[in-house]
């Protein structure tokens, strides 16, 4: 007699929707505000089938399309920001797939991105943070939360105050006098300078 059984202990790997990508044709990582965030695309160019992952969590599934060429678009993060691929066919039965992130391409949208914000990585007590300011509008996030500020103007510019754990964080911006250059913003915890991080 045959008897079936059934483990109750079997554990999903985080990244098991890969395992099942049979169709995977690009994968991008975004740094925005609350986090880098991984994008995964899957085409099927014989049934025109397309799936869009957002750090491994299944955003868009359309099976059965007809017509292999177009754009998905859909949120990323909780920032929630607007992404689109465009489908583009570049010659028989090749496409190209690109990447846009609130109506600019990738590269552009990058390129701004570090003329609009500043990004520090840091460790605190054996835990990594990542805190992003936004110029534009003196948002600070950390590890994907938007973070409660108090802004202060001190005797040569301003200061953002916020906390991370138990530990005082401000970030200051001062005139650095050229035009050019305009407001410079370093991050202090607790009395000491953060360097900038390259993204």
């Amino acid at each position: 007699m045959a008897v079936n059984r059934l483990c109750c202990c079997s554990r999903r790997s985080r990244y098991s929707h890969v395992e099942k990508m049979t169709d995977l044709v690009a994968v991008w990582e975004v740094a925005l505000s609350d986090g880098v965030h991984k994008i995964e695309f899957e085409h099927g160019t014989t049934s025109g089938k397309r799936v869009v992952y957002v750090d491994g969590k299944e955003v868009i599934r359309k099976e059965w399309m007809f017509k292999l060429v177009g754009k998905e678009t859909f949120i990323v993060g909780a920032s929630r920001t607007r992404a689109t691929i465009n489908i583009d066919a570049v010659s028989g039965f090749a496409y190209e797939y690109t990447l846009e992130i609130n109506g600019k391409s990738l590269k552009k949208y990058m390129e701004n991105r570090s003329k609009t914000t500043n990004t520090w990585i840091l460790s605190l007590g054996g835990t990594d943070y990542r805190v992003v300011l936004e110029k534009d509008t003196m948002d600070v996030w950390c590890n994907g939360e938007k973070m409660e500020t108090a802004g202060e103007f001190v005797e040569d510019g301003t200061e953002t105050h916020f906390s991370v754990g138990d530990h005082s964080c401000y970030i200051k911006a001062v005139s650095s006098g050229k035009r050019k250059e305009g407001i410079i913003h370093t991050l202090i915890v607790d009395d000491r300078e953060i360097p900038e991080a390259v993204e």
